[in-house]
């Protein structure tokens, strides 16, 4: 992604974070990130264009991120808490914070399923890697690296969906940290 490109997800952000994702304009867009409209179309071609880029580059950042703190990290709570951290809790503050969080999630979640799915895809493998050193264990416990892997991220999503607020959110994160910790014996 070329340093355009960036500016232009960057005044994305803000601009959605203004206006929600419904009510913001390309022309909103452009404005923000001191560019013609026309430069901004060459870049995206539309607001889900936009988001959809938007969401890749947020998980390569939280990707990166995670196995910079991963090579840090010792032990299975500890890097299931910082798989966590990344791939939910990082993302819910940001879209809490909005003034428009609910058209936000309802903008990113019509607009991208697909790009959601590759993203869910991505972490759940990051979160596979991480429990295949327990995988004797997991298979003892009639699961697998994989199977856990997937109930993780599904189930991280869903609580992020479902959270009445940022405590309830880490509560039931707690619950799938503790639920990989017995699962492997930790």
């Amino acid at each position: 992604m070329n340093e355009r490109e960036k500016n232009i997800l960057s005044a994305a952000e803000r601009v959605f974070s203004r206006y929600g994702v419904k009510r913001a304009s390309m022309s909103d867009v452009a404005e923000e990130a001191g560019i013609s409209r026309q430069t901004l179309y060459k870049a995206f071609r539309s607001k889900d264009d936009i988001l959809r880029t938007h969401i890749h580059a947020y998980t390569d950042n939280a990707i990166a991120e995670i196995d910079v703190g991963l090579a840090k990290t010792e032990g299975l709570g500890a890097r299931i808490d910082l798989i966590l951290e990344k791939m939910v809790v990082a993302g819910f503050d940001m879209v809490r914070a909005s003034p428009n969080a609910q058209d936000i999630i309802e903008g990113v979640n019509a607009a991208t399923k697909e790009e959601l799915e590759i993203t869910a895809g991505r972490f759940q493998a990051v979160i596979k890697e991480v429990l295949q050193p327990y995988e004797a264990a997991l298979t003892a416990a009639g699961t697998s690296p994989d199977a856990l892997a997937e109930f993780v991220q599904r189930s991280a999503r869903a609580a992020k969906d479902y959270a009445q607020d940022r405590k309830h959110l880490l509560q039931q994160l707690h619950t799938i940290r503790q639920l990989c910790l017995v699962a492997a014996k930790q």
